[in-house]
This record gives structure tokens, C-alpha cells and sequence, in this order.
């Protein structure tokens, strides 16, 4: 076959244009700080890539759910925190109503107080994470609580013993409230009996002072309800619980960081630039450019004049 100086010239631009593309490509990748500026770049960088993604956009989401559980978890800890607190003033005042120097009317003051602080209970049974109510189960949007009743809209209604997941991870999630209605109805009760023994002037102080106990009679003396020691307990216990949810979530919440960080380093080794590699590759690719330009300008440089000569 006769190699004819069109051939030559040809294949010189070809080659020439593939060299330009190598190193417009790497001058992308150095321009960039990514191998791929587009999917068919490289497909299989490509598809790790989107995997990858999906991943740190998975745990992006688990970690605002954990931000959002931390949110109800405290805020459920801290209203009863506060119930803690009162109950211990409501001790206080019966042991001060339980003393036998004590008039009636003094133990109608105490008693007064005492309902200023069954309204606190109220209040705190109706405490709200913005626009939602945190213990009255799935029913978020409305009070616990309702003109000093267990709110009748809800009331005996299976939403409000039921539990509000949130995914914190892959196939786990998490109860984020806690179950309030019973706990806060035997308060309310307590209080009320409460109320009425320090309003009653002929109350003895061993009476005033079984509020003090586990369980006392309630008004009529038809059953026994939880009295203050029962009711402290109680709220002692659903704190341990709380805390163990708050430890659990921060267990959870490290674990998201670590794989964070984990998927990131993958995904930086699987599409970004080697800064020494692609540098030394440029240098190379333009030695070769250079090389093949010097070449061909021998190679073309042939005229008409030079055939005939």
C-alpha cells in the first residue's frame, strides 16, 4: 500500500487531537479535583459515586431525625424533671399541713397552694415541642389536658398510649415520647384528693400525713390510689428511662459521624484527583504532544517544489 502524504497529514491530526483531549482531560481533573466531570467519563466511578451519595444523604437524614429525637427526649426529661421538683414541694407542705400546731385556716393557705401546683402538673402534662404535645401520644396537636379534665376529645382513645417512632439508622428506630396519660391522671387525682383533706376541718394529721406514703384511700374509701411517695417514684423511674434513651441516641448519633466519615473517605478515593499522579501524567502527555509536533513538522513540511526537484 502506498503511503500517501494525505494519509501521513491525517494521521498526525488524529494523533495530535487525541493528545490534546488527554490532556484537556487531565487539566479537568486538575481544574476540578475530580477523575469524572461526567458520568461517561468513567461509569463505574460514576456508579460508586451515586452509591455513595445515597449513603451521606441517608445519614444526613438519620442524624436530623436523632437531632429532632434529642429534642423530644429532652424536652420530655425536662418537664419531668420539673414534676420531680414540685412533688417535692407538695411533700414539703403536707409534712408542714401534718403538724398538729396547725389551724384550719393555715391548712386551707396550704391547701391553696397546693392547687396552684395541681395546675402546674396540668400544665406540664400539656408541655409542647413546638405546635406538638409531647405526652399525649399520636394525638400531638392537641392538650392533654382541658378545663382541668383529661382533654375529652382524646380521652380513652388508643392514640394516646402510642408510641412515636423515628428511624435513627438503617432498620432501627426509636420510641421518641413517653406515655403520659396515666401517670398524669393518678397526679390529678392525688392532687384533688389532696386538696380536699386540707380543706376539711375536722382532717386529722395521721390522715394529712398518709398522703406522705406508696397508696392511700381515695375520697369515698372505695380504693386505693398512688400518694406521693408511689408518685415520685413513678417519675423516677420514667427518668431512668429517658436517660437510657438519651444514651442510646448519642451511641447512635457517634455512630452516624464515624460512618459519615467513613463514606466520605470512600467516596473521596473512588473520584478524586490524585494531584501528584495527574501532574506527573500532564507532564508526560505534554513531552509526548511536544515530541509529536517536532515530528510532524518534519514529516509535512514537504512541498510540490520538493517532488520535482
Amino acid at each position: 500500500m502506498r503511503v500517501t502524504q494525505s494519509m501521513l497529514s491525517n494521521n498526525m491530526l488524529r494523533n495530535l487531537n487525541t493528545s490534546y483531549n488527554k490532556m484537556s482531560k487531565l487539566q479537568d481533573q486538575m481544574n476540578s479535583g475530580s477523575l469524572i466531570n461526567r458520568p461517561s467519563d468513567d461509569p463505574v466511578i460514576a456508579v460508586k459515586g451515586m452509591g455513595y451519595r445515597v449513603d451521606l444523604d441517608k445519614n444526613a437524614q438519620y442524624q436530623r431525625n436523632i437531632n429532632e429525637a434529642h429534642t423530644w427526649v429532652d424536652s420530655t426529661d425536662e418537664a419531668l424533671d420539673q414534676v420531680g421538683t414540685s412533688l417535692i414541694r407538695v411533700k414539703e407542705l403536707i409534712v408542714q399541713a401534718a403538724n398538729d400546731t396547725n389551724t384550719p385556716d393555715e391548712r386551707k393557705k396550704i391547701g391553696e397552694e397546693i392547687s396552684q401546683i395541681r395546675e402546674q402538673f396540668r400544665d406540664l402534662a400539656n408541655s409542647k415541642i413546638g405546635d406538638n404535645y409531647i405526652f399525649t401520644g399520636t394525638y400531638t396537636n392537641r392538650p392533654l389536658f382541658s378545663d382541668g379534665t383529661i382533654n375529652p376529645e382524646i380521652a380513652g382513645q388508643d392514640g394516646l398510649t402510642k408510641s412515636i417512632d423515628m428511624n435513627v439508622f438503617d432498620g432501627i428506630s426509636m420510641k421518641v415520647n413517653t406515655t403520659g396519660v396515666d401517670y398524669f391522671q393518678k397526679v390529678d387525682e392525688f392532687m384533688g384528693q389532696l386538696e380536699g383533706i386540707l380543706n376539711n376541718k375536722d382532717i386529722t394529721s395521721e390522715e394529712i400525713g398518709a398522703a406522705l406514703g406508696a397508696e392511700f384511700e381515695n375520697a369515698g374509701g372505695t380504693a386505693k390510689i398512688p400518694a406521693l411517695d408511689g408518685l415520685h417514684s413513678t417519675v423516677l423511674t420514667m427518668r431512668a428511662e429517658i436517660g437510657a434513651k438519651q444514651n442510646r441516641l448519642e451511641l447512635m448519633q457517634n455512630r452516624l459521624e464515624i460512618q459519615e466519615l467513613n463514606v466520605t473517605k470512600q467516596l473521596s478515593e473512588n473520584e478524586d484527583t490524585d494531584y501528584a499522579k495527574a501532574i506527573t501524567d500532564m507532564t508526560t502527555a505534554e513531552s509526548i504532544h511536544q515530541a509529536s509536533l517536532s515530528v510532524g513538522a518534519k514529516i509535512i513540511q514537504q512541498t510540490l517544489v520538493d517532488f520535482i526537484r
